[in-house]
This record gives structure tokens, C-alpha cells and sequence, in this order.
């Protein structure tokens, strides 16, 4: 971010290096071996803010606050590059903090996520050290991952958004905004904070979507990356439509045979041409509601006659006859 520069403090506390007791103490819960004043140097650094960087996105002030957590204890490299080697400070405190006078290009209070960090003094430590002090060594950036990115003007996630970075709607400059961060990596002394790598280096974990959203974001024509697990979803879904539809055309079929089977037994005089004609034209309900009519007739028309019918005597009496097998 733009403003991810090393300050010095703005008043020196106990020890040769401006480290307080207290903060001495804070030190050494990171070592193995309990270090003097003397031995650390100490130095405050700007990691992030809530202001927009050059990539049109900036940390929302609830994530700053969650940031300062996360940041405590982590290490200070060069260029980004996680080499072991390349740690040269550690972090030991955090705080966020508001600057009354200054304002962030969304027209809001301006804070800051403001760090301290030492370095040990030793001989290899030494360039480093003179390289803070001369103001070689100044600005940073820092690593960290966010749930998601969204819209400052409709609150939608970022690569779902009609919104574009960098354009006014009614007034208000569109940013993407960094949101619920769940993890910090490092800060980072950068040679040339001008180019892109001196920027926020952010790791999105993109949340889950369920089916029911990647359809609504599809019908509204928004735009939509699909992840690897979305394109997953996305085929399975497609795949179980096919499916259903193979099965519907198989119940279809079936259904109009069997209507036009029935057609033939109980409406002769209608030609079989004509019902498929009329039948491709049908729901698959009224198939099945012609298919209920068409058996009800056949049941009435070929109703079954009794095998033994009651033979009336002149009395008027009834008596049935018998049968010998």
C-alpha cells in the first residue's frame, strides 16, 4: 500500500537502542537467550492502512483490528522472498491507530496498522540497521491472506460485481475492499515501492458457492470467475440435467404409447395418425390425463359379464342354475 513506511518513534524510551522495558520484555518471549537493551534494536513500521493502494483496494478498519492480532510475531524479510535466510527483524507489537488530520480518498478517517519490530545487533545485522537509520530502508509491504475482496459501493464480492475499481457512482470511488483477513505471512522491506510488488501482497481464499448462486450470478449475465470447485459443481449439475432429461424422454415415450395404444381401443375411428399428431403437441400431463379417460372408457366398454346370472322362476323367485364340470 502506498503509505507502508518505516518511522521512527516519536519519543526514545529506556536503552541504548529506544526499547523500553517493557518492550524488552515482549522481545525476549521470541528468544532463547534473554537480551539486553543494548543488544536489540527496535524500529516502528506502518504495515497497512485503510486508505485505496495502487491496485484500487484497501483493508476496511475492522480488519486492521483483526490484522493486529495477526501480525504479532511475525518476521521481516526482503523482496517477499520466504527464505530462512532472508528474516532479518520480528515483530513484537501491534496497534492500530487513528490520524485525526488526515482523511482516505473514500472521503473516510484515516488509520493505520503501526508495528514495532527489532533486530538483533550483530555484525551481519549491522548494514541493515544503518540502512533504517539513513532512510535506505523505508518503505515495506506485507503478506497477508483475506476471506474476500468486496464492493465498497454494493457490498457484493469483487469478481461478481457490475462495479469497476477506480470509477465514481453517484459520487463515491468504487474500491475493492479487504475483508475478515484470517492469516499474515510477513512484512517486507522493498526497493522500489513504485512497482507493483511493493504493494499488498494479498492471498484471497475464495469462499464456497453453492449451486443456487453460481445460477443467480449466471442468470443476472453478471460477471463470474469459476473456481476449480465451481466448475466441478457447475458439471455435476449439468451431467444430473441430462440424466433427468434422458429419463423424462423415456416417461414421455412411454406415455404416448400407451395413450395411443388405448386411443386405438376405445376411439376407433380416430387414425393413428392424427393422435400422434396430437399427442406430440401434449404436456406429459395431459398425456397422462388422456391416458386416465382413455382406460376409464376401455373399463367401461369391455366391462366383463358375470359367469353366473340369476335365472328367474315364473313365481318371480330367483334361483341360480348349476353347473356340472
Amino acid at each position: 500500500m502506498k503509505h507502508n513506511a518505516v518511522t521512527k518513534a516519536a519519543t526514545l524510551g529506556e536503552g541504548i537502542s529506544g526499547v523500553s522495558s517493557e518492550e524488552l520484555s515482549l522481545i525476549n518471549a521470541y528468544t532463547r537467550k534473554t537480551l539486553g537493551a543494548d543488544e536489540v534494536y527496535a524500529f516502528t513500521v506502518i504495515l497497512c492502512d485503510n486508505d485505496v493502494d495502487r491496485d484500487g483496494e484497501r483493508f476496511t478498519v475492522e480488519s486492521l483490528f483483526e490484522l493486529e492480532k495477526l501480525f504479532v510475531g511475525k518476521t521481516g524479510i526482503f523482496d517477499h522472498d520466504p527464505s530462512a535466510k532472508n528474516q532479518t527483524a520480528r515483530i513484537f507489537s501491534c496497534a492500530v491507530e487513528n490520524v485525526p488530520e488526515r482523511i482516505t480518498a473514500t472521503g473516510d478517517e484515516y488509520f493505520c496498522l503501526k508495528a514495532r519490530a527489532y533486530i538483533p545487533r550483530t555484525e551481519d545485522n549491522r548494514a541493515v540497521i544503518e540502512a533504517i537509520d539513513s532512510g535506505i530502508l523505508k518503505e515495506v509491504s506485507v503478506g497477508c491472506a483475506v476471506e474476500e475482496t468486496v464492493c465498497s459501493i454494493c457490498g457484493e464480492e469483487l469478481a461478481r460485481c457490475p462495479h469497476k475499481k477506480g470509477e465514481r457512482y453517484g459520487g463515491k470511488l468504487c474500491c475493492g475492499e479487504l475483508t475478515r483477513p484470517f492469516d499474515a505471512y510477513e512484512f517486507s522491506f522493498v526497493a522500489v515501492p513504485a512497482q507493483k510488488q511493493a504493494g499488498v501482497t494479498k492471498s484471497l481464499k475464495r469462499k464456497e458457492n453453492d449451486m443456487e448462486t453460481i445460477l443467480k450470478a449466471l442468470e443476472e449475465k453478471q460477471g463470474f470467475t469459476l473456481s476449480g470447485s465451481d466448475c466441478e459443481k457447475l458439471l455435476g449439475y449439468i451431467g444430473s440435467l441430462k440424466q433427468s432429461a434422458k429419463d423424462g424422454i423415456y416417461y414421455r415415450d412411454s406415455l404416448t404409447a400407451e395413450v395411443l395404444r388405448l386411443s386405438a381401443a376405445v376411439q376407433p375411428d380416430i387414425s393413428r395418425n392424427t393422435m400422434e399428431s396430437v399427442t406430440k403437441a401434449m404436456s406429459v400431463a395431459q398425456l397422462k390425463e388422456f391416458k386416465t379417460a382413455f382406460e376409464k372408457q376401455k373399463q367401461k366398454t369391455y366391462a366383463p359379464a358375470p359367469q353366473l346370472a340369476g335365472v328367474k322362476e315364473k313365481t318371480g323367485t330367483e334361483r341360480f342354475g348349476q353347473f356340472t364340470i
